[in-house]
């Protein structure tokens, strides 16, 4: 049984890391992969071991090992070589390691540490262009090299949120469309319909011929469905669309929805809203109210404008509210989706090494 060992931080799993662990799991009869990130890093561990499971599911004698290692990266000190080591024997359980795959410098000492074969994979990144550097500086650019998982971590949200017939389908829509006009990776951008107009079709079809949306009668337990189909859609959606998905309403302006109908918002429907890149509220001012058999709120078209303000201002979010013509709106909503785009991602640095040119014992 040659059992191979495959080492690093995965900040965050990427094609290349895929090859790696590829290359190892061909090559073995069991693999032990460690995700060792420090706790300075942006990405949770669980989240990182669990993309790497989905993505290797189809290879069952891989397994993936999480440990925190915070101790300083300084390959001319053999305290921190011994640091790290035994971090790693502990991640491993003791077990014995035949073969250490690696495409870093460092790999060679490590293998000999280990009193194992080094196997270099693709030190160069001939085969697979990407590092972890080069995709937490532009995940955009090196979209395609990022797994479904991956992607929805790292997906923009942008949510239209508005009153009655305020245009917010009409706005997502027209925003998905101008992205994929951009080619690349925004070619695949996706849009989230609002699963509250598909309940009321359902609530409605289930009436007595003649019954209209007055005698429609909402319940808690209708919006904590809304809230569980509309955040389902959208992680749907996010692993499979580019950088930004636009969404029409979500889990915090069904909250809004939940507050007209019932007076009052709950619990369950307020704890699951979650924190987009950005809001854009479609005010209802110039916008003609058309019913379209789905509608019976053109007298607090108002009133919930202002709900959606107030609550926007104290939320922490970035938002915007989009008033006048439509062509005026959507070009300042694309504006301000540029900006979120060109913000980029916050993500820290890792512990980075003292001098990699150094490295205890070993030629690499």
């Amino acid at each position: 049984m040659v059992h191979g060992l495959v080492i690093g931080k995965f900040y965050p799993p990427h094609a290349g890391h895929h090859h790696l662990i590829d290359t190892a799991a061909r090559a073995c009869d069991e693999v032990t992969v460690v995700v060792a990130p420090s706790t300075v890093e942006s990405i949770p561990l669980e989240d990182r071991l669990a993309w790497l499971r989905e993505v290797h599911a189809g290879a069952p004698h891989v397994r993936f090992v999480g440990v925190y290692d915070d101790t300083p990266v300084d390959y001319g000190s053999e305290a921190a070589w011994q640091a790290h080591t035994a971090t790693f024997r502990r991640a491993v359980g003791g077990r014995r390691v035949d073969r250490v795959f690696s495409s870093e410098a460092y790999g060679e000492e490590l293998a000999r540490r280990f009193d194992a074969v080094h196997v270099p994979v693709d030190p160069a990144r001939g085969t697979v262009p990407v590092s972890g550097t080069a995709v937490r500086a532009d995940p955009v650019a090196n979209w395609d090299k990022l797994a479904p998982p991956v992607r929805a971590w790292f997906v923009k949200r942008v949510v239209v949120v508005g009153a009655e017939s305020s245009g917010t389908t009409t706005l997502a829509r027209a925003l998905a469309a101008h992205l994929r006009l951009r080619g690349g990776v925004f070619a695949g951008t996706t849009w989230v319909e609002e699963y509250g107009r598909m309940l009321t079709s359902l609530k409605l079809g289930a009436l007595p011929p003649g019954r209209t949306m007055e005698d429609l009668e909402w319940t808690r337990e209708d919006f904590v469905t809304v809230t569980r189909e509309q955040n389902a859609s959208e992680d749907a959606a996010a692993r499979s669309g580019g950088p930004i998905l636009l969404c029409d309403t979500d889990s915090f302006a069904t909250s809004i929805w939940e507050e007209r109908y019932l007076g009052n918002t709950s619990s369950a429907v307020r704890d699951a809203a979650r924190r987009p890149a950005l809001y854009l509220l479609t005010s209802h001012e110039d916008v003609p109210f058309e019913d379209d058999g789905m509608r019976d709120g053109e007298h607090l078209r108002a009133w919930m404008t202002g709900r959606f303000r107030d609550e926007l201002a104290v939320r922490g979010v970035p938002w915007i509210e989009l008033t006048g013509p439509y062509r005026a709106r959507l070009t300042r909503a694309v504006r301000a989706v540029d900006d979120v785009l060109a913000a980029g991602w916050d993500l820290a640095s890792p512990l980075l090494p003292a001098d990699a040119s150094r490295i205890v014992g070993g030629s690499c």
